[in-house]
């Protein structure tokens, strides 16, 4: 049989490699943390500068589509016929929405306040019961 100070010796190895262990397994942990940490911020900044990125694509695009709304090159006719199609459906709608508004008795002001983007129950008066 085992005498009291061998198992006394084997439990403090056992507590001390346990110990060692879980010193590691922190400390690998702590790595991924910081790992994941710096990776989160770098996408983030790589998502930013997309979004840089995709601003100044609409910004030139919008500038050569002024430049060149009258003589396209070839390969953008489709296009720029695209985007004036657009623009001219944009004001029929525009003529549309004030010929509403003047045959029905309202006037601009009563439009001013109101918010068509608001989600339903975001009416703050509707708290008021």
């Amino acid at each position: 049989m085992a005498s009291f100070e061998d198992l006394k010796r084997k439990a403090k190895g056992a507590v001390e490699t346990i110990a060692d262990v879980s010193v590691e397994a922190y400390r690998l942990a702590e790595e991924k943390a910081k790992i994941l940490a710096k990776t989160t911020k770098l996408n983030a900044e790589i998502s930013r500068e997309k979004t840089q990125i995709r601003r100044l694509y609409c910004e030139i695009g919008r500038m050569y589509y002024e430049l060149c709304k009258d003589n396209p090159e070839e390969n953008f006719v489709q296009n720029f016929t695209e985007v004036a199609g657009a623009y001219e459906r944009i004001a029929e709608m525009k003529k549309e929405v004030e010929a509403l508004k003047k045959t029905s008795g309202f006037q601009h002001d009563d439009f001013a306040d109101a918010d068509f983007n608001a989600e339903p129950g975001d009416d703050e008066s509707q708290g008021d019961a």
